[in-house]
């Protein structure tokens, strides 16, 4: 850490920067915008053709300021997507896709819109998004894991028409982002709020494979009280685009926004989302040249799947063109119900002391469902050699965030506390096929009666993060931001009885307990000096802290693990640490903008999970887990956005990150070369080019992102091939005072428009140290060219 402080010193010293340039943020043109637009133009006497010119102007002015913001004053590497950019994909579409055109962000998914959770894959700078933390309106949104003990994907959370701006920091979130576990940086989102005037919105979206989404929103404008709050609906259902199976979402948000008085102003905001998603089969390299990347579930052959359970449990061959029982399931899912909410108190005590105090609450149901060859239905409950397994979740958590900020001389002084108390319960079970299997749908809610109860597991997580901050305006053109984060998580398990058709089952397969993670001084510091008016550099230094996960099947929980490896490991596991530096320059006029930032990252206490077996972990063996060594992440992020003429823009992002494994791992007695070797599923470079065209009327853009190849084994004995999707998105808005046309627009979506097929997911089953013959299946496919055509109307 010696070095690492002396660049830090060296860095600052010979690094001057800025800070009050603040980024242009334009609000997203809407109708009730362009309708004032016009009013004040009438007033003053303009002819049709200059009203509908000045509209245009405004809606242009607007769009090239709004898409993408490189941080301009910012201490570290950030960049805002505007709402404006989320809204131009297809609806549903998740953020974190949108997200990848910046730079330094690898994104993948196997379905078209990025929303499927199995496949969800985000890693930035080498951190995957276990190590990333992520918020909305500054709730906590946990570590986005597809098992999630806390918290919630941002799809649900929010709807996608309801997403604010976006803002992102690669390297370090600042130190009053509600997270636990943001080694690699921070996403934050936010909800738009409502309008002052009355309207409706309503759209209506259908595409490729039977997908249909509906929407609707009511703003109620100003309110008797002087409040305003919208209320907001939608439906989502879509046919998987291979094998048999659906992806449906239903969800409604609601926010208010209330003054209290010339100083105090309350938001209240709700969410309610039901998601059911059929899963894609997780395929192999040796499966994908043998059989095709159409591989996958066979639903919609049952007889096939009980031949295979027999043969299995028999030990006779298997069907003919079948290799083994985890080929292909018959059936797999995954159910999510979730409740969120929140009441923030913004309020300004004095002209120079202001702060604000949010309680908030989540609730979360939900069942990860397998149709398991590895265990029968029993005979007297339908006899089938297939029954349904399921991993089930219940969280309740329930938190508080406050922040003070006092304006003093060149300071501003902020400090802010976050409590948050968890109880999650996990279980695995199973449940009884017939002969005929499913009578429905394997996405009903819920499945119960179960025949087996394996295990069960009870955990309570207590966070408590303090903060303190000073942002120091040294000279006009310097700024400097300092501070530092506390952060105590006190993790307790334990495990329930199970019972297997009324007899207890061994409560020993996992470990209960308790495990701190703790760390009482996590320092951040950060300059921006403004060379000239549109020249800046930066440079900052942060030190992270993860918490240990907390579940029976958390990737970085010791509670996965059996009560003797828990006991062996307990006192010598460490939680995961990162010592992050950065440096760059912006340049930002009136039609350019640029960043590069150069970065040095230090992991430290990588923790593994390492099953014991060699081949996929279908059965839910208990694995170990270990601090792995380091991890050292080196390279450069860069942008450009450039708006040539009023109409006309080029975004290019450009990203290089060399991640490398710092030791050997050792494991089952066995140590595998993995010093020196890249970091799994994270590719060493990263491309974006976007060319878009906006008059106000017709929209569009196309664009391509680059991920270059990528391992997914810790010894880099295997690699998938590079890839280059290009997708297209175009539009049109109606201006007309003809009521059937007025705020009406409408836009084509297309996905992988030259229709390549690729892996887009690697590592979604997990990791393994080797494959020596591309068996593994941990690989999700990448969806083909779909189509999507949305028709909104504003009333």
């Amino acid at each position: 850490m010696k070095r690492s402080r002396l660049l830090l010193l060296t860095t600052c010293l010979s690094s001057l920067f800025l800070s009050n340039a603040h980024a242009q943020t334009a609000a997203t043109p809407t109708q009730a915008g362009t309708q004032q637009t016009s009013t004040k133009a009438a007033k003053k006497g303009k002819t049709a053709s200059a009203v509908k010119k000045a509209k245009v102007t405004s809606v242009q002015a607007n769009q090239a300021e709004s898409i993408v913001v490189l941080g301009a004053g910012a201490a570290r590497e950030t960049q805002k997507l505007s709402h404006m950019a989320l809204q131009q994909v297809a609806p549903g579409t998740s953020p974190l896709k949108t997200l990848s055109k910046l730079p330094g962000v690898m994104f993948t998914s196997s379905d078209p819109l990025g929303s499927y959770e199995w496949s969800q894959q985000i890693i930035i700078r080498g951190f995957d998004q276990s190590r990333l933390g992520f918020t909305m309106d500054g709730i906590p949104l946990g570590n986005l894991a597809y098992a999630n003990d806390n918290g919630l994907a941002i799809g649900r959370a929010l709807q996608t028409e309801n997403n604010g701006a976006a803002t992102l920091a690669q390297g370090a979130g600042s130190v009053g982002v509600a997270a636990s576990n943001d080694l690699g940086g921070a996403l934050e989102f936010t909800s738009i709020d409502p309008t002052k005037k009355f309207g409706v919105d309503v759209a209506a979206t259908g595409g490729s494979h039977g997908t249909w989404r509906t929407f609707a929103r009511v703003n109620t404008g100003i309110l008797p009280g002087g409040g305003r709050m919208y209320m907001s609906y939608d439906y989502q259902d879509a046919n998987k685009w291979k094998g048999t199976g659906i992806q449906q979402q239903q969800q409604a948000n609601a926010k208010l926004v209330q003054p209290l008085g010339d100083r105090v102003k309350l938001t209240v905001f709700g969410d309610y989302s039901q998601r059911a998603e059929n899963d894609y089969q997780d395929i192999s390299k040796e499966q994908i040249r043998t059989i095709g990347y159409n591989l996958d579930n066979i639903t919609n052959n049952y007889g096939l799947a009980k031949d295979i359970a027999r043969a299995y449990q028999n030990n006779t061959p298997f069907p003919a063109g079948i290799k083994d029982q985890d080929q292909s399931y018959y059936n797999s899912a995954g159910l999510r119900k979730d409740v969120l909410g929140y009441g923030k108190l913004d309020f300004k005590l004095t002209d120079h002391l202001k702060g604000f105090a949010t309680i908030y609450g989540h609730t979360n149901t939900g069942q990860g469902i397998y149709a398991t060859p590895y265990t029968a239905t029993p005979a007297e409950l339908g006899g089938s050699p297939i029954s349904v397994r399921t991993t089930e979740y219940d969280i309740h958590r329930e938190g508080f965030i406050g922040s003070l900020s006092y304006e003093i001389g060149h300071h501003t002084i902020e400090g802010g506390f976050w409590f948050e108390n968890n109880n999650f319960e996990q279980a695995r079970r199973f449940y009884p096929l017939s002969e005929d299997g499913y009578t429905g749908s394997s996405v009903h809610w819920f499945h119960n009666n179960a025949f087996e109860t394996q295990w069960q597991s009870a955990f309570n997580t207590k966070t408590y993060q303090f903060h303190l901050q000073d942002t120091w305006q040294i000279i006009p053109a310097l700024k400097l931001n300092y501070g530092f984060k506390s952060l105590v998580v006190d993790n307790h398990g334990r495990q329930l009885q199970g019972n297997s058709m009324g007899v207890p089952t061994d409560t020993n397969t996992y470990a209960g307990g308790s495990i701190t993670s703790a760390n009482g001084f996590l320092p951040q510091i950060g300059a921006n000096y403004r060379l000239s008016r549109h020249h800046e550099i930066f440079a900052d230094f942060a030190r992270n802290m993860a918490a240990f996960d907390n579940s029976s099947t958390g990737a970085t929980s010791p509670f996965a693990m059996t009560t003797a490896a828990y006991a062996s490991a307990r006192n010598s596991l460490r939680p995961e640490m990162s010592y992050s530096e950065e440096i760059g320059y912006r340049y930002h006029d009136r039609h350019i903008q640029a960043s590069l930032t150069g970065y040095y990252v230090e992991f430290q206490n990588r923790l593994l999970s390492i099953t014991p077996n060699a081949t996929n972990n279908v059965q839910g063996i208990p694995s170990i887990l270990v601090n792995g060594g380091g991890v050292t992440a080196r390279g450069i992020d860069a942008a450009f956005n450039y708006h040539f003429t009023d109409s006309w823009s080029l975004y290019v992002s450009y990203a290089y990150n060399q991640s490398t494994y710092n030791n050997d791992l050792t494991t089952g007695g066995i140590t595998y070369n993995t010093q020196g070797k890249s970091v799994v599923a994270m590719p060493r470079n990263l491309a974006n080019v976007q060319i878009s065209y906006d008059d106000g009327s017709i929209w569009g853009n196309f664009g391509m992102q680059y991920q270059g190849r990528r391992t997914y084994t810790y010894t880099n004995d295997q690699w998938v091939n590079p890839n280059d999707i290009f997708n297209l998105n175009v539009g049109y808005r109606f201006h007309s005072t003809n009521w059937a046309l007025r705020g009406l627009d409408a836009q084509i979506n297309v996905t992988n428009l030259f229709d390549k097929r690729y892996v887009a997911t690697v590592g979604s089953a997990g990791f393994r140290p080797t494959d020596p013959t591309g068996s593994l299946q941990t690989l999700q496919a990448g969806a083909p060219r779909m189509v999507f055509f949305t028709v909104r109307k504003h009333f």
